[in-house]
């Protein structure tokens, strides 16, 4: 199984345009919000989830660009872990593709229709929650149950899940972008995974505090790093690559001792644009 790590950074990427904090301002490599791309045979490729940035990360990805003919694309489907504004709004961008399939929990699906009635404007595409990938096994582990603050569905969850994405000449790829918690069963979720793709938004439980305010980071249903990397540590025989990094994270700086615990801890946060091969 191939990866690419389309994108690496939370909602507004980074540097995030309407922030001046210590880390939007200390001049380090930007990065576009998160998003995988996997494929079995580097032919048949699918998203997992189309962040806003979707269009330059395509573009920026070889093995993504159209072609051989003029309208041909190797995209064939987009996997969608929730309803979150920068997990589903590239959606849009993707609009000309016809015949794109979307597959999700059904309470993320009842969440999109506003998204579903724009773009079945433009083409036909096939929502589902039955996942059919050339050459993949996909099977959805629940999360979390947190809503985005646009949806009005009141469908029962789950919101939030991550994704085993397996491939049976080898290779098993779990992308957790967002964690609540660590949930119960989440350690036999990812045991015989290669890597786990997981989220690492926040360094600490308070970092917003001390730079941009804002006492509800608890509730915005982010696992602190400091949290996680303990949970890590029984499984030394994993890949782990932290993604969806807030833009306040500390370990985005590799001269940081946050990012230098990290790496004792056993996991990394690579750029965009890094492939794995699994």
């Amino acid at each position: 199984m191939k990866v690419v790590l389309l994108g690496t950074a939370a909602g507004g990427g980074f540097p995030q345009w309407n922030c001046a904090c210590r880390m939007c301002t200390a001049g380090l490599p930007p990065r576009s919000q998160d998003c995988v791309a996997v494929s079995a045979d580097g032919t048949d490729w699918y998203l997992v989830n189309a962040s806003p940035d979707i269009r330059s990360q395509i573009l920026s990805t070889k093995s993504l660009r159209a072609g051989p003919g003029p309208r041909d694309t190797p995209v064939r489907g987009v996997l969608l872990t929730d309803a979150e504004l920068d997990h589903t709004l590239g959606l849009t961008m993707l609009r000309e593709g016809a015949g794109l399939r979307v597959w999700a929990p059904p309470a993320v699906l009842d969440g999109l229709r506003p998204l579903r009635d724009i773009v079945s404007r433009y083409g036909s595409w096939t929502w589902s929650a039955d996942f059919v990938l050339a050459g993949l096994s996909v099977t959805a582990f629940p999360v979390s149950d947190k809503r985005p603050k646009y949806v009005e569905s009141t469908a029962d969850g789950p919101w939030v899940v991550a994704y085993r994405i397996a491939d049976p000449a080898g290779g098993v790829l779990v992308y957790a972008p967002c964690l609540k918690t660590w949930p119960d069963g989440f350690d036999a979720f990812v045991a015989d995974a290669s890597c786990v793709i997981l989220d690492g938004t926040f360094y600490s439980a308070d970092e917003m505090s001390g730079s941009v305010g804002g006492g509800g980071q608890r509730a915005m249903g982010h696992v602190p790093i400091v949290e996680s990397l303990p949970r890590i540590a029984a499984h030394p025989d994993k890949r782990w690559i932290y993604t969806h990094l807030n833009n306040t994270n500390p370990v985005l700086d590799p001269a940081s001792p946050e990012h230098e615990a990290m790496l004792a801890g056993g996991a990394s946060a690579p750029p965009d644009g890094t492939e794995i091969a699994l």
